[in-house]
């Protein structure tokens, strides 16, 4: 990283000043993924639905009501799914951080060596290491803060949030279901609008991920509208396959 040298102040010694670094990213919420994941979903899973039963001859109605359904049982599954597992993920780690302060409070010497062998495995020099776990667990909220982070990965300040998961799924999902749907709802009586917005919209998702994941845009939105692509292909093909003996 290079520096640059301020100029000379009469009376004071002279500073390398450091450029100020951008702040990254927030990569630990919890509303991203599932957010990404539910808009991804929907718009995947209903088109595949909706082009399944054209594939077999539906009627226009029953298009309609096949994406309707597809929408509402899609993000509810979603939400609640979401919910399940971010709540269980973070009962379990606060389970870990209680058994973390329990330890702390029971056995604090014992911790206090096994946060400063942390350090010198990471190349530390032994007395420094232990002089600084000594420093940062002398606070009993900040020892538990200290340990969390470096034993379990985890910031006890930062946990994600259940809720917001499954409401960043929910809403996500439904908007992406909704998109392939919409044409239909306005009277279109063929597939080709609800494939030309699916296109656009699987190609619009990859690409609006690319900003969050810092790849190329072009490359991210292709990828997306391949997969999504083929889930359509399988299920209108399985459709037109088995639509003609169903009845």
């Amino acid at each position: 990283m290079s520096v640059t040298i301020t100029e000379p102040v009469l009376g004071e010694p002279t500073q390398p000043r450091v450029p100020a670094e951008g702040h990254h990213r927030d990569v630990s919420g919890g509303w991203l993924r599932p957010a990404i994941f539910g808009a991804m979903d929907g718009l995947v899973s209903n088109f595949a639905l909706m082009t399944g039963v054209v594939g077999g001859a539906a009627s226009h109605s029953t298009v309609i009501l096949t994406g309707l359904a597809g929408l509402a049982a899609g993000a509810c599954s979603m939400a609640a799914g979401e919910y399940t597992s971010v709540a269980s993920q973070r009962e379990l780690v606060q389970a870990e951080i209680e058994a973390e302060r329990i330890e702390l409070r029971r056995n604090p010497d014992g911790e206090l060596v096994e946060l400063a062998q942390l350090y010198v495995a990471r190349g530390v020099d032994p007395a420094l290491a232990h002089e600084v776990a000594r420093q940062l667990t002398r606070d009993p909220d900040r020892a538990l803060e200290v340990h969390a982070r470096e034993e379990l990965g985890v910031d006890p300040h930062d946990l994600p949030s259940p809720l917001v998961a499954a409401v960043s799924s929910f809403g996500c999902f439904a908007l992406g279901a909704l998109l392939p749907l919409l044409p239909y709802l306005l009277g279109a009586s063929s597939v080709l609008p609800a494939l030309l917005l699916a296109v656009l919209g699987l190609f619009g998702c990859g690409a609006v991920v690319a900003r969050v994941t810092a790849r190329s845009w072009w490359f991210s939105g292709l990828r997306q509208l391949v997969l999504g692509a083929g889930a359509a292909g399988v299920t209108y093909l399985l459709g037109w396959l088995i639509g003609g003996h169903v009845g």
